[in-house]
């Protein structure tokens, strides 16, 4: 059987594989997190919570959103399931009380170990059979096709 994609041209097939190897990264993300019983989460909470563990100071949601290459309301909505959750808090800033930091808790650095396994599953599946010539010249072209929107 074969569906649409089929009939398309290497070049009008970009975005489908694009949105297609989105879709299976993503399920395998929620895969691993069954795994370790996190079932609250999402691949989207992914990148907040590896910027917050990487950061070597006190992170602002404008940060965040900067970090990841998300607008703030979006950011706002993911930081507060985490919020909710228990994963993080939001710790008013002593100088200016206008500024916000998101922290980790204890909960969400626990998270740091689970997530760094899973990120290397995520790529030892992603590169299979992938030289290192080969990584390389797809995140170039991919780095390119971003630039273009």
């Amino acid at each position: 059987m074969s569906n649409y994609i089929d009939f398309m041209s290497k070049e009008q097939k970009i975005i489908s594989v694009i949105s297609n190897i989105h879709f299976e990264a993503n399920s395998l993300i929620v895969s691993e997190l069954k795994k370790y019983d996190i079932t609250e989460l999402a691949p989207s909470h992914g990148s907040i919570l590896n910027a917050l563990f990487y950061s070597k100071e006190k992170l602002r949601m404008n940060d965040i959103a900067e970090k990841i290459n998300r607008d703030k309301s979006t950011v706002t909505a993911l930081i507060n399931k985490l919020v909710k959750n228990g994963y993080v808090i939001r710790e008013k800033c002593s100088i200016d009380s206008r500024i916000t930091f998101i922290l980790l808790t204890d909960k969400g650095l626990k998270l740091k170990p689970i997530f760094e396994s899973i990120s290397e599953k995520l790529i030892s599946t992603t590169y299979k059979d992938i030289n290192q010539k080969e990584r390389e010249y797809v995140v170039n072209l991919l780095e390119k096709i971003l630039k273009n929107f």
